[in-house]
Order: C-alpha cells, then sequence, then structure tokens
C-alpha cells in the first residue's frame, strides 16, 4: 500500500494522515513496542528500527544522540515526515543514505556510507525500517572502519535484530565475507571499495530463497 500522506505537517488534517501513514501503512504500530534497539559502541554508534518522535526525543535525552544517519532516506511517508520534524526540533543533524537490503551497495554508496559514518556527530543513531539489514550493515561498516575484523563486525547482522542470511538481505553478509576472503588484514575495507569491490557481481552469485526468502519479500516486506 502506498502511502496516504502528501507532506503538509503544518494542518491537523495532514498531521493526522502522517500518523495513520506511519503507524498503518508503514507499520510503525509494531515499532511502538519493539525498537530493535542496539549498541554498537557505547557513546559513539547506535542502533534502530524507524524511531518514533517520542522514542527519538528519549534517545536524545539518555544518550546524548547528535546526528541520526537515515539508511531509508528521504521518503514521502508520515514515519519520515515526523521522525524529521523532532529531529529538527531536537537540534540533530539528519544524514540521508538510502541502502537496499537485498543487493550490494553501489561503490560509490558504500564509500559515501563510510564518510558519513566518519564525519557524522557523535554519538549517531542509524535507523532502516525494522532496525535488521541495513542497520546492521552500517554498523558492520563502522566497526571495520574502526579497525574491527569482519567476524566482530558481522555480529551487526543477526537473528536477535531480526536479519535472515538465507533471505535477499544476505547479500549484505556476502559483501562483508568477499572482503575477508580477497584482503582482510592486508588492505583497509575502505581501500578494498574503491579498488576491488564489485557490487553486481556480488549480487549476481549469491542465492536466496526458502522460507527466509518468504518471510523477507512477502510478509516482513522489507525494503
Amino acid at each position: 500500500m502506498e502511502s496516504i500522506f502528501h507532506g503538509d505537517l503544518a494542518a491537523r488534517h495532514g498531521r493526522l494522515l502522517a500518523w495513520v501513514d506511519s503507524l498503518l501503512v508503514d507499520h510503525a504500530a509494531l515499532r511502538l513496542l519493539w525498537s530493535n534497539w542496539g549498541v554498537v559502541v557505547p557513546g559513539v554508534m547506535y542502533r534502530a528500527n524507524h524511531p518514533t518522535p517520542g522514542r527519538l526525543a528519549r534517545a536524545r535525552r539518555r544518550f546524548g544522540l547528535n546526528s541520526v544517519v537515515n539508511l531509508r532516506g528521504a521518503t514521502r511517508s508520515g514515519s519520515d515526515a515526523l521522525s524529521r520534524e523532532q529531529a529538527r526540533r531536537l537540534g540533530l543533524a539528519v544524514i540521508d543514505l538510502p541502502l537496499s537490503s537485498g543487493r550490494a551497495p553501489a561503490r560509490e554508496t558504500l564509500l559515501a556510507l563510510g564518510a558519513a559514518l566518519r564525519e557524522a556527530p557523535k554519538p549517531t543513531l542509524l535507523h532502516c525500517k525494522s532496525g535488521a539489514d541495513r542497520a546492521g550493515f552500517a554498523a558492520a561498516v563502522f566497526l571495520l572502519v574502526e579497525g574491527a575484523t569482519v567476524a566482530v563486525a558481522l555480529g551487526q547482522l543477526s537473528l536477535r535484530h531480526g536479519h535472515l542470511r538465507r533471505s535477499r538481505a544476505g547479500v549484505l553478509d556476502a559483501v562483508l565475507l568477499r572482503y575477508e576472503t580477497e584482503t582482510e588484514g592486508r588492505t583497509p575495507f575502505l581501500d578494498w571499495v574503491r579498488m576491488g569491490y564489485d557490487a553486481d557481481a556480488i549480487t549476481r552469485r549469491f542465492r536466496s530463497g526458502g522460507v527466509a526468502g518468504f518471510l523477507h519479500d512477502r510478509v516482513l516486506r522489507r525494503e
């Protein structure tokens, strides 16, 4: 179902539509009960599903957030409008860096992600829709940029956060595993992305399906 919100929060009717769109169309009703919150590096980097305005305000107070990296990118949804408005009120920098959970990111996108993760005012919150796939991948990239091993970084792409490695989202694991196989320990991750990364080849070679694929695509409807 497409968004029923059309971009006007100033009018009472528009704000109501934003909430209806967020809660029912964008499934934020489920996120009211489950934030999928995770600590990547205490005091530096956190991860979650798309935060409601109230949850964003509480995270700002509790963790001192200074920025948000939005891995869904700017959309026309009520969820996006409401959280973006709240971020402005709280004085949070918002960095839009859209990723897909079902294909390897382009080289330019991955380099932009690495730069954004380094430069975003800390502490930073990473979020996508569910907090399972793209938020986990971005958290893993941050750890790699900071010098962690692939084995450690892969812990961010876990079933604990709802990540299904045998679904299409497993292509994100495949990116990290390709780096591990080809040159981990010899070449920094972002240098490998610049020189040896082939997103199309990784996406073509990855195979998903079965129950995990059905859950990812048809039940959870991950982006």
